[in-house]
């Protein structure tokens, strides 16, 4: 496949890049500086752009098959939202239907698989705004006309591909370990650009 990672520099994003071109997927990574991205290899193309410029963004959308989103807050916040909303404007005008992007454990219905430490000490407090972002960012994907899968993964931990994780578990779950690899949701993503199990739906994700 062709596609296309935003946030193709960051924690997640690197184990994005680096997975889908061991997969072999031809691979896009739209970043504000191409040379933080030390990477080389055939199947991959950098693109320079700030994801909050709709006509940056635009131009790299059209020609792909899927597009994954690993936004972090960025210094101002609102990031993630403002960025998710071009990125699928643009999707929805080239006719780009997959869409995969990383939220977090706790947004939305998810709230209530937190502790009392994320829900009142972290994203009740510390990481309010972030989380506001992240709730945003959900609302405008499941407005749109895309076929998207929206992952909700837990803390992220430096730890290796496992394949060991609990995925779309029910609201009632409680006994999460709250934490997973970097490298595990990658490979979760990357497994949504496929299968249509969690299609329009948003999966937890946690050890």
């Amino acid at each position: 496949m062709k596609i296309i990672i935003f946030g193709a520099t960051g924690s997640l994003g690197r184990h994005l890049v680096e997975q889908a071109l061991a997969q072999g997927e031809e691979v896009t990574a739209f970043l504000r500086d191409a040379s933080t991205l030390d990477r080389h290899h055939q199947n991959l193309h950098l693109v320079e752009g700030n994801v909050l410029d709709p006509v940056a963004v635009d131009a790299a959308v059209k020609g792909h098959d899927a597009a994954l989103i690993a936004l972090g807050a960025g210094r101002k916040g609102g990031v993630r939202a403002q960025g998710t909303k071009h990125i699928i404007d643009a999707m929805e005008r080239h006719n780009v239907r997959r869409l995969v992007c990383q939220t977090t454990l706790g947004a939305g219905d998810s709230h209530t698989h937190l502790n009392f430490f994320w829900k009142h000490i972290m994203f009740g407090w510390l990481l309010k705004q972030a989380m506001a972002d992240h709730e945003e960012q959900e609302t405008y994907i499941r407005q749109s006309n895309l076929d998207w899968i929206t992952v909700r993964p837990a803390a992220f931990t430096d730890g290796p591909t496992t394949g060991d994780y609990r995925l779309g578990f029910p609201q009632t779950e409680t006994s999460l370990a709250l934490k997973i690899s970097r490298a595990d949701v990658a490979s979760v993503m990357l497994q949504q650009m496929t299968s249509d199990l969690f299609l329009h739906k948003s999966p937890g994700l946690s050890y």
